[in-house]
């Protein structure tokens, strides 16, 4: 066939218009003396041009021809162009699955199989699946005669005979022969142990479910008992050995490849337990020991090989408990946990291609139902099927999801498992990765019936059903539940109250009654607002299920939207600003402090809509703010409040911002720095009251003195406030300065002085809607008995002959925070001697450090607290961290300009800089004081005061734990971890504080 120099055969344009991508390469295969029969047929070409991929259906029909004995390949030639189910079966299936055209090229005559087509052929079952496989009597053998089953299984998939449903069922039972032919084999190796035992095969996963992929791990259990005479013991030893030589048989790779892996990992105890127990061990590991996910995982348990009667007993047996599951005491942190997408271990550049575990994957729908499923099939036994799509039918038919939302899910589902079929059976590999390449996209595409645009389609309806799984997996656990409340069409099904309040409690809410009442509340009626927040509600509903206190946050958006509903941009913002939503869920449901904030002034969830809302407003831009309010306000009171309110709205803008960054949400995961977090709040609070502080300064001025006082004032932060170090509910520890003006006595600059200290401090404490600010001036010379306000030259005075070591300390956290800023300087330079002294300190001045922290320690603890758990004078807590930072400063600051600064963790890295503390150690101490911190603002955040020590109450522990990033049921491991972290930060002091020649 020769073509014109220049020009293009026309077998060449015939290939391209039949889809050929390198039609070069088929001609010259077209070529071969072997095709000379069929070369130019047109049958053929129209054949080839309808697979997935005709280059390499050609390359695969090739190979088979050639591997044929030679009087034989005319034979399947003619057979080939004349009947058209062969053609179809075995074209369809070298289009599709390379593996399988290796299979046929190593064994040519199995072609044949593709010859029947008989009614019983068309939907072939586990007997006919076994007859298929009774010849096999060894490893390879079995491979073989698999491969050949499986070969008339593809067929009937990719020519459409059989769906998606069908498929998985028929590879189910195509695994149910195997195991059966498997554990025959093993039982002839060995007739001495096989006769001591009586062994039943429990399939699990989706070969129990009857919904198997091509190439996916067979979850199995094995139950055995002993025959009549034998040894209990004997007889699980002789089962094991049956059991493991049966596993090998299809597991281990041969000449002829491997089956696919079969996995006993989901027994009792998993990998670390026997891999046979009698039933009466089964029972009593799942009625003791066994976690939720375990009984999820029974809920597809079905007896598939070996003695049949062991088989039934075990599914009899372990049934009750699977419904029972929901009424165990840990059920719903289970369920929370689970709730919770596994993503962390996909590497970042899988996740978009991961089509059962990445977001809208298959792993969604499989769970949602699965979770409906136990805890409403206790009470409806029509809903206890092992198959996905026939309890997604059953959940529907019963109200428990509604029919719309179980459609879509049931059709997303039904694309993305072809998907996986057609991507697994190309090369027979287990994966769930859809693939990069052009032509591998291409040949996905139209096998599933895409030819226009082949790549572009999949792709659009690939993120079309993974979107619709996305949007609706979390749904269909609440939106029922509005239905329950709500007034439906005739003939909708919905949720019985009952079953509503069941499903709410399972979902973790405590009082399931209130959570039906504030859904109806929030949902009845015709109006606008009603119908968003109908829209809203089923994803807000997960979001609260997701955190320590649904109630919380139901009611909280009840109170917010009973506020904010009538006023357009509040729906408007949950409804189209994407994060809102989400951060006013987290917010409203992580603890008592950020919605009691949120409530006084509901306006504030603008923040939460705002992409910069929850970045922290500067110092200048605060002061700014306050002091044109101060400006503005008619009085000292009413400034004040205006001042006390814009500190309102910047606590909850912090409190949401930590909150949000300690959760993290679907598009943003939490934050990882903890460190950087803890210093962002502590900066943020510490900014918001010096701006609180010099507001209330310039109205107490302007109320008596008008622009200016008789004498130049200035506030000092001291301790967590000069630090930049303060927690929510921390008091601002101050010193007050002043110097009388020019001409001013210092009897009238002192009394001004006083007053505006007493004005301020009032101003700070009225009783309003918003939180307090304490001002705590206890650190000043001579404590309480002393002034509470002095002089520039009666500090130095104090500071030259009465000063005691514990005030020099003190001063390592002076910081000037308000008034006057050139008076708050020459206070600072006062005294950096006495915080940096030089050449360090004497002997007996860290002695009596040492010994003040001593006492401390023995007196200042709480009766009754832990010492192991208590954050701030607990071991290895806050005071031990801080001591020991600051021992260093007050002994090297003179000579290390790094440790010349008020921030604990700033100074610690200065030290380690300096090689004056091992990194190790440094290490050690910055994670203990980062925690313990993390833990004042956890307990806080849960409780809306303050406390150094972890809450007592299971459900305010449990927010904690969600806050420090523990997952539901893990708060002993928090403690553990707290405990373990201190400890060793602990050790460090002791060597570093107490014993070490600093």
């Amino acid at each position: 066939m020769t073509a014109v120099p220049g020009r293009r055969s026309s077998t060449f344009t015939r290939l391209l218009r039949h889809g050929f991508t390198d039609p070069s390469a088929a001609e010259r295969l077209l070529e071969l003396d072997d095709l000379a029969s069929v070369r130019s047929d047109p049958v053929l070409f129209e054949a080839l041009g309808a697979t997935a991929d005709p280059d390499l259906a050609l390359r695969g029909l090739v190979r088979l021809v050639e591997a044929e004995e030679e009087g034989e390949r005319q034979v399947l030639l003619d057979t080939l162009i004349t009947a058209k189910p062969l053609r179809d079966r075995l074209l369809g299936v070298l289009g599709a699955s390379e593996a399988l055209g290796d299979h046929l090229a190593r064994h040519p005559r199995d072609w044949q199989a593709l010859v029947t087509y008989e009614a019983v052929d068309l939907h072939p079952g586990v007997p006919e699946f076994e007859r298929g496989l009774a010849d096999a009597v060894d490893a390879d053998s079995l491979r073989v005669a698999y491969r050949r089953c499986l070969l008339t299984l593809a067929a009937r998939d990719v020519c459409g005979t059989t769906g998606i449903a069908q498929t998985a069922a028929e590879l189910a039972d195509l695994a149910t022969a195997t195991l059966r032919a498997a554990l025959a084999i093993a039982r002839t190796a060995a007739p001495e142990d096989a006769a001591q035992c009586r062994l039943a095969v429990i399939a699990m996963g989706k070969c129990g479910g009857q919904e198997l992929n091509y190439v996916s791990d067979v979850d199995v259990i094995f139950v055995a008992e002993a025959r009549d005479g034998v040894e209990e013991h004997k007889a699980l030893q002789a089962a094991t050995r049956v059991a493991a030589h049966m596993m090998r048989l299809c597991s281990e790779t041969t000449a002829e490849g491997t089956i696919w892996e079969v996995d006993a990992n989901l027994r009792p105890e998993g990998r670390n337990g026997p891999l046979v127990r009698t039933l009466s061990s089964h029972l009593a590991y799942y009625q003791r020991w066994a976690k939720t996910w375990e009984f999820q995982a029974l809920l597809k348990a079905r007896a598939v090989a070996g003695d049949p009667e062991l088989g039934a007993d075990y599914v009899d047996a372990v049934s009750p408990l699977v419904w029972q599951a929901a009424d165990r005491e840990n059920f719903v942190p289970d369920v929370q946990q689970m709730r919770r997408r596994v993503v962390d271990n996909i590497p970042a550049d899988r996740i978009d291609r991961e089509l059962k575990l990445g977001p809208g994957g298959l792993r969604d729908v499989e769970f949602a139902v699965q979770l409906l499923q136990l805890v409403h099939g206790r009470s409806d036994a029509s809903l206890r099927s092992g198959t996905t799509l026939e309890a997604l039918r059953a959940l529907a038919d019963g109200g428990y999801v509604g029919r719309a939302d179980a459609a879509q899910l049931d059709e997303a589902y039904r694309f993305l498992r072809s998907m996986e079929h057609r991507i697994q059976l190309y090369r027979l590999r287990r994966t769930h990765l859809v693939p990069e390449g052009e032509a591998d996209l291409r040949r996905l595409g139209r096998s599933l019936g895409m030819r226009t645009d082949p790549v572009a389609e999949l792709n659009k309806a690939w993120r079309r059903h993974a979107s619709v799984v996305r949007r609706l997996h979390e749904k269909i656990f609440y939106r029922p539940l509005l239905d329950a409340v709500a007034q439906l069409a005739p003939g909708e099904s919905r949720l019985s109250a009952k079953a509503a309040a069941i499903r709410l409690e399972a979902l973790g809410y405590a009082d399931p009654a209130a959570a039906l009442r504030h859904l109806e509340a929030l949902s009845s009626g015709v109006s606008r607002k009603a119908a968003i927040q109908r829209t809203l509600l089923p994803v807000l509903l997960g979001w609260f299920a997701d955190s320590a206190d649904p109630d919380a946050g139901l009611l909280g958006f009840r109170k917010v939207s009973d506020a904010l509903g009538k006023t357009p941009w509040y729906l408007r913002l949950l409804r189209d600003e994407g994060a809102a939503a989400e951060n006013l869920a987290r917010v409203l449901s992580a603890g008592r402090l950020a919605p009691d904030l949120l409530m006084r002034a509901p306006e504030a969830v603008a923040i939460l809509g705002d992409p910069e809302g929850l970045t922290p407003r500067t110092r200048e831009h605060l002061e700014q703010e306050v002091l044109a309010a101060v400006g503005r306000a008619d009085g000292a009171e009413s400034a004040v409040a205006v001042v006390r309110g814009v500190r309102r709205r910047e606590l909850f803008r912090t409190t949401a911002a930590d909150i949000i960054g300690s959760y993290g949400t679907e598009d943003s995961p939490a934050e990882q720095d903890l460190g950087a977090l803890v210093d962002r709040v502590g900066s943020a609070v510490t900014d918001l009251n010096a701006a609180t502080i010099a507001g209330a300064l310039r109205a107490a001025v302007r109320e008596r003195w008008g622009d200016t006082l008789p004498t130049r004032f200035a506030v000092i932060g001291m301790g967590r406030f000069g630090g930049h170090e303060l927690s929510y509910g921390s008091d601002a520890d101050v010193l007050f300065v002043h110097r009388p003006r020019e001409g001013v006595s210092d009897e009238e600059a002192g009394n001004a002085a006083s007053a505006v200290v007493g004005e301020m401090r009032r101003l700070l404490q009225l009783p309003t809607a918003d939180p307090p600010l304490l001002i705590d001036a206890d650190l000043r010379p001579e404590g309480r008995t002393g002034p509470m306000v002095r002089t520039l030259k009666s500090y130095e005075a104090y500071y030259r002959r009465w000063s005691l070591v514990w005030e020099s300390q003190a001063l390592l956290r002076a910081e000037h925070m308000a008034g006057d800023a050139e008076l708050g300087a020459e206070f600072i330079e006062l005294v950096d001697p006495l915080r940096y002294p030089a050449e360090g300190l004497g002997e007996d001045a860290v002695r009596e450090i040492r010994r003040l922290k001593a006492r401390m320690e023995s007196e200042r603890m709480p009766r009754g607290a832990d010492p192991t758990l208590h954050a701030k004078l607990g071991r290895g807590g806050l005071s031990d961290v801080e001591w020991t930072v600051q021992l260093l400063q007050m002994q090297h600051g003179w000579a290390e300009p790094g440790l010349r600064t008020t921030r604990t963790r700033e100074a610690l890295a200065a030290a380690c800089a300096a090689g004056l503390i091992p990194a190790e150690d440094a290490e050690m101490l910055d994670e203990a004081w980062v925690l313990a911190t993390r833990v004042r603002n956890a307990v806080m955040l849960v409780r809306g005061r303050s406390g150094d020590t972890f809450p007592s109450d299971p459900r305010e522990l449990a927010a904690v734990g969600r806050y420090l990033g523990y997952e539901p049921g893990h708060v002993g491991d928090m403690l553990d971890d707290y405990r373990r972290i201190t400890r060793r930060a602990r050790a460090v002091v002791e060597e570093r504080f107490y014993g070490a020649v600093v």
